[in-house]
Protein backbone atom coordinates (compact mmCIF):
# COMPACT_ATOMS: atom_id res chain seq x y z
CA UNK A 1 0.00 0.00 0.00
CA UNK A 2 1.06 3.54 -0.74
CA UNK A 3 1.92 5.63 2.20
CA UNK A 4 2.71 9.42 1.60
CA UNK A 5 4.08 11.84 4.54
CA UNK A 6 1.74 15.02 5.29
CA UNK A 7 4.69 17.33 7.38
CA UNK A 8 2.37 20.29 9.01
CA UNK A 9 4.64 23.70 9.69
CA UNK A 10 2.13 25.87 9.38
CA UNK A 11 2.40 27.55 13.24
CA UNK A 12 2.93 31.23 14.18
CA UNK A 13 5.16 29.89 16.72
CA UNK A 14 3.57 32.49 19.59
CA UNK A 15 4.99 30.83 22.30
CA UNK A 16 8.53 30.74 21.15
CA UNK A 17 11.43 33.36 20.89
CA UNK A 18 10.31 36.94 19.00
CA UNK A 19 11.60 36.82 15.43
CA UNK A 20 12.26 33.18 13.24
CA UNK A 21 9.71 30.97 13.38
CA UNK A 22 10.26 28.23 15.55
CA UNK A 23 10.21 26.01 12.96
CA UNK A 24 13.28 27.37 11.14
CA UNK A 25 14.94 28.24 13.77
CA UNK A 26 18.34 26.41 14.04
CA UNK A 27 19.55 23.89 15.89
CA UNK A 28 22.79 22.24 15.67
CA UNK A 29 23.00 24.44 12.77
CA UNK A 30 20.03 23.14 10.68
CA UNK A 31 16.33 24.06 10.53
CA UNK A 32 14.30 22.25 13.21
CA UNK A 33 11.55 21.39 9.92
CA UNK A 34 14.99 19.93 8.59
CA UNK A 35 15.86 17.90 11.10
CA UNK A 36 12.31 16.38 10.79
CA UNK A 37 11.99 15.96 6.89
CA UNK A 38 15.43 14.01 6.97
CA UNK A 39 14.00 11.36 8.91
CA UNK A 40 10.83 11.09 6.33
CA UNK A 41 13.28 11.52 3.25
CA UNK A 42 14.83 8.43 3.94
CA UNK A 43 12.09 6.37 5.07
CA UNK A 44 12.05 3.82 2.44
CA UNK A 45 8.00 3.44 3.41
CA UNK A 46 7.59 6.92 2.41
CA UNK A 47 6.59 7.57 -0.92
CA UNK A 48 6.59 10.92 -1.34
CA UNK A 49 6.03 14.55 1.03
CA UNK A 50 3.38 17.01 1.16
CA UNK A 51 4.51 19.95 3.53
CA UNK A 52 1.87 22.14 4.74
CA UNK A 53 3.35 25.71 5.67
CA UNK A 54 2.18 28.91 6.05
CA UNK A 55 1.22 31.20 2.40
CA UNK A 56 3.85 33.65 3.57
CA UNK A 57 6.56 31.11 3.73
CA UNK A 58 6.04 29.07 0.69
CA UNK A 59 8.50 30.95 -1.20
CA UNK A 60 11.33 30.83 1.78
CA UNK A 61 10.70 27.21 2.29
CA UNK A 62 11.09 26.42 -1.23
CA UNK A 63 14.58 28.13 -1.23
CA UNK A 64 16.00 27.59 2.38
CA UNK A 65 14.79 24.35 3.09
CA UNK A 66 14.06 21.72 0.07
CA UNK A 67 16.73 23.51 -2.62
CA UNK A 68 19.49 24.06 0.23
CA UNK A 69 19.23 20.58 2.02
CA UNK A 70 18.28 18.89 -1.66
CA UNK A 71 14.93 17.39 -0.83
CA UNK A 72 13.82 14.99 -3.14
CA UNK A 73 10.47 13.69 -1.90
CA UNK A 74 8.71 16.28 -0.90
CA UNK A 75 6.10 16.53 -4.14
CA UNK A 76 4.07 19.69 -3.21
CA UNK A 77 3.75 22.28 -0.46
CA UNK A 78 0.83 23.24 0.60
CA UNK A 79 -0.92 26.81 2.14
CA UNK A 80 -1.69 26.46 5.33
CA UNK A 81 -4.61 27.58 7.57
CA UNK A 82 -6.00 29.42 10.69
CA UNK A 83 -5.73 26.37 12.67
CA UNK A 84 -3.85 23.46 12.70
CA UNK A 85 -7.15 20.94 11.78
CA UNK A 86 -7.66 23.39 8.45
CA UNK A 87 -3.92 23.01 7.61
CA UNK A 88 -4.08 19.11 7.91
CA UNK A 89 -6.95 19.12 5.64
CA UNK A 90 -5.43 21.02 3.09
CA UNK A 91 -2.72 18.55 3.02
CA UNK A 92 -4.64 15.31 2.88
CA UNK A 93 -6.99 17.14 0.32
CA UNK A 94 -3.90 17.16 -1.89
CA UNK A 95 -2.58 13.59 -1.65
CA UNK A 96 -2.67 11.88 -5.14
CA UNK A 97 -5.56 9.57 -5.13
CA UNK A 98 -3.72 6.40 -5.39
CA UNK A 99 -2.35 7.25 -2.04
CA UNK A 100 -3.78 4.50 0.97
CA UNK A 101 -2.16 5.65 3.73
CA UNK A 102 -0.71 9.20 5.29
CA UNK A 103 1.43 9.71 8.32
CA UNK A 104 0.63 13.22 9.48
CA UNK A 105 3.59 14.35 11.72
CA UNK A 106 3.93 17.76 13.70
CA UNK A 107 7.42 19.68 11.65
CA UNK A 108 8.52 20.69 14.92
CA UNK A 109 9.05 17.15 16.25
CA UNK A 110 12.93 16.52 15.10
CA UNK A 111 13.67 13.29 17.26
CA UNK A 112 10.56 10.88 15.16
CA UNK A 113 12.30 8.06 13.84
CA UNK A 114 12.38 5.67 10.73
CA UNK A 115 11.34 2.84 13.20
CA UNK A 116 8.42 5.00 14.85
CA UNK A 117 7.47 5.60 11.04
CA UNK A 118 7.34 2.08 9.59
CA UNK A 119 5.70 0.80 12.31
CA UNK A 120 2.76 3.63 12.17
CA UNK A 121 2.42 2.11 9.08
CA UNK A 122 2.38 -1.09 9.24
CA UNK A 123 -0.08 -0.42 11.93
CA UNK A 124 -2.21 2.00 10.16
CA UNK A 125 -2.48 -0.61 7.82
CA UNK A 126 -3.99 -3.05 9.94
CA UNK A 127 -6.28 -1.45 12.17
CA UNK A 128 -7.01 1.59 10.06
CA UNK A 129 -5.65 4.40 12.94
CA UNK A 130 -2.90 4.75 15.09
CA UNK A 131 -0.94 7.45 17.36
CA UNK A 132 2.06 7.74 18.59
CA UNK A 133 1.65 8.11 22.20
CA UNK A 134 3.65 7.65 25.61
CA UNK A 135 2.06 6.97 28.85
CA UNK A 136 1.86 10.07 31.60
CA UNK A 137 4.26 10.43 34.16
CA UNK A 138 3.05 12.94 36.66
CA UNK A 139 -0.18 13.13 38.58
CA UNK A 140 -2.89 14.92 36.49
CA UNK A 141 -5.81 16.76 38.39
CA UNK A 142 -9.07 18.34 37.04
CA UNK A 143 -9.46 21.63 38.71
CA UNK A 144 -12.31 24.30 38.77
CA UNK A 145 -12.19 27.66 36.82
CA UNK A 146 -11.31 29.03 40.60
CA UNK A 147 -8.31 26.69 40.73
CA UNK A 148 -9.26 24.00 43.00
CA UNK A 149 -8.97 20.48 42.54
CA UNK A 150 -12.05 18.79 41.33
CA UNK A 151 -9.87 15.51 40.86
CA UNK A 152 -7.48 13.26 40.38
CA UNK A 153 -7.28 11.10 37.09
CA UNK A 154 -5.89 7.86 37.43
CA UNK A 155 -2.88 8.21 35.15
CA UNK A 156 -2.61 4.38 34.85
CA UNK A 157 -5.44 4.81 31.48
CA UNK A 158 -3.62 8.38 30.47
CA UNK A 159 -1.21 8.67 27.22
CA UNK A 160 -0.08 11.75 26.55
CA UNK A 161 -0.92 12.03 22.42
CA UNK A 162 2.51 12.49 19.95
CA UNK A 163 2.91 12.51 16.37
CA UNK A 164 3.19 10.57 13.69
CA UNK A 165 -0.49 9.95 13.50
CA UNK A 166 -0.78 7.68 10.41
CA UNK A 167 -4.28 6.32 9.01
CA UNK A 168 -5.63 5.27 5.94
CA UNK A 169 -6.65 7.88 3.69
CA UNK A 170 -10.38 7.61 3.18
CA UNK A 171 -11.05 7.26 7.06
CA UNK A 172 -8.99 10.00 7.89
CA UNK A 173 -10.78 12.01 4.65
CA UNK A 174 -14.15 11.40 5.93
CA UNK A 175 -13.35 12.37 9.65
CA UNK A 176 -12.17 16.20 8.19
CA UNK A 177 -14.96 16.56 6.36
CA UNK A 178 -17.56 15.41 9.30
CA UNK A 179 -15.63 17.99 11.54
CA UNK A 180 -16.44 20.40 9.53
CA UNK A 181 -19.84 19.55 8.90
CA UNK A 182 -19.79 19.43 12.68
CA UNK A 183 -18.03 22.75 13.37
CA UNK A 184 -15.80 20.36 15.67
CA UNK A 185 -12.10 21.30 16.21
CA UNK A 186 -10.39 18.85 18.01
CA UNK A 187 -7.05 18.85 19.54
CA UNK A 188 -5.32 16.18 16.99
CA UNK A 189 -6.62 14.21 14.35
CA UNK A 190 -6.83 11.45 15.58
CA UNK A 191 -9.87 13.05 18.00
CA UNK A 192 -11.84 13.16 14.92
CA UNK A 193 -11.59 9.70 14.18
CA UNK A 194 -12.95 9.09 17.26
CA UNK A 195 -15.79 10.78 16.43
CA UNK A 196 -16.76 8.15 13.63
CA UNK A 197 -16.81 5.27 16.39
CA UNK A 198 -13.59 4.36 15.23
CA UNK A 199 -11.05 2.26 17.50
CA UNK A 200 -7.78 4.50 17.23
CA UNK A 201 -4.50 2.50 18.34
CA UNK A 202 -2.00 3.17 20.57
CA UNK A 203 1.54 3.01 19.66
CA UNK A 204 4.14 3.16 22.54
CA UNK A 205 6.81 5.92 21.12
CA UNK A 206 9.50 7.40 22.74
CA UNK A 207 9.20 10.39 25.72
CA UNK A 208 12.55 11.96 23.21
CA UNK A 209 9.94 12.66 20.33
CA UNK A 210 9.25 16.16 22.07
CA UNK A 211 7.64 18.92 20.27
CA UNK A 212 9.73 22.37 20.20
CA UNK A 213 6.95 24.90 21.72
CA UNK A 214 9.04 27.14 23.55
CA UNK A 215 12.68 28.04 24.22
CA UNK A 216 13.20 25.29 27.02
CA UNK A 217 11.90 22.72 24.65
CA UNK A 218 14.89 23.87 22.44
CA UNK A 219 17.48 23.81 25.31
CA UNK A 220 16.25 19.92 25.69
CA UNK A 221 16.72 19.34 22.01
CA UNK A 222 20.13 20.68 22.01
CA UNK A 223 21.10 18.64 25.34
CA UNK A 224 19.51 14.85 23.30
CA UNK A 225 21.59 16.10 20.65
CA UNK A 226 24.92 16.25 22.35
CA UNK A 227 24.17 13.34 23.89
CA UNK A 228 23.42 11.50 20.89
CA UNK A 229 20.41 9.70 22.54
CA UNK A 230 18.26 7.04 20.29
CA UNK A 231 15.12 8.03 20.74
CA UNK A 232 13.31 5.07 20.58
CA UNK A 233 15.63 3.54 22.85
CA UNK A 234 12.51 4.05 25.67
CA UNK A 235 9.87 1.82 23.85
CA UNK A 236 12.68 -0.55 23.61
CA UNK A 237 13.31 -0.40 26.86
CA UNK A 238 9.79 -0.74 28.31
CA UNK A 239 9.50 -3.69 26.04
CA UNK A 240 12.63 -5.65 27.62
CA UNK A 241 10.76 -4.54 31.13
CA UNK A 242 7.39 -6.89 30.30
Amino acid sequence: MKADAVIVSAGKGHRFMEGMKKQFHLLAEKPILAHTLDKFEICPLIHSILLVVSQEDMNFCLKEIIEKYNYRKISRVVPGGKRRQESVKNGIDALPKDVDIVVIHDGVRPFVTREMIEESIHSAIRFGAVVIAMPVKETIKVARPDGTVLKTLDRKSLWQTQTPQTFQVNLVKEAHYKAIKDGFVGTDDASLVERLGMNVHILPGSYTNIKITTPEDLMLANLFLQMKMEPFQDQADRRGDR
